[in-house]
């Protein structure tokens, strides 16, 4: 979050926020250390996304349980609340009781998949880090003198050019 964001969060004003920053110095690395956590995370998937990735997608339906395994659910489930709950009533502990599904999830499918490397991600990337190579706009330096341009030219020396120019490609 931004420091605004931040301090409407907090229910006080940003200068109120600025103001403990600057003066508490614990505060001030607490909020710079935790946007350098969300900024390296930012960085990780955009890496990974240009370099492409694989993970796996699992599919999942609903199956009912055998009485065996219900009956078995419902006594740990009980236990637990009991143990979380040591005053509850037994109004209580037969509505948890009842509250068990008798559905279970269950593994139907299993399948890799591919995320193809993102090729805009990648001039991201490069733009950012190597900027001096990746750039949109180069640098060009020139180290000849200038010659006059076709403008400064008086009529005669367009006319002497054009004739010097035809003569090179006979």
């Amino acid at each position: 979050m931004t420091d605004e964001q931040i301090a409407h969060n907090m229910g006080i004003a940003y200068s109120t926020l600025r103001t403990w920053r600057d003066k508490f110095s614990a505060l001030s690395a607490a909020l710079k250390k935790g946007k350098e956590i969300v900024d390296r995370q930012v960085e990780n998937a955009l890496l990974k996304r240009a370099l492409g990735y694989n993970y796996t997608e699992k599919k999942y339906e609903q199956a009912q349980m055998s009485d065996e395994e219900y009956h078995l659910l419902q006594k740990v489930t009980v236990q637990k609340y009991k143990l979380e709950h040591p005053d509850a009533t037994m109004e209580e502990i037969r509505l948890v009781e009842l509250g068990v599904s008798r559905y279970k999830s269950v593994l139907v499918e299993e399948r890799t998949k591919e995320v193809v490397p993102d090729t805009t991600a990648q001039i991201f990337w490069l733009k950012n880090r190597k900027p001096d190579v990746w750039r949109d706009k180069q640098q060009v330096e020139h180290s000849g003198g200038v010659t006059n341009t076709v403008i400064e030219m008086s009529q005669e020396e367009r006319k002497k050019r054009i004739e010097e120019l035809k003569a090179k490609l006979k």
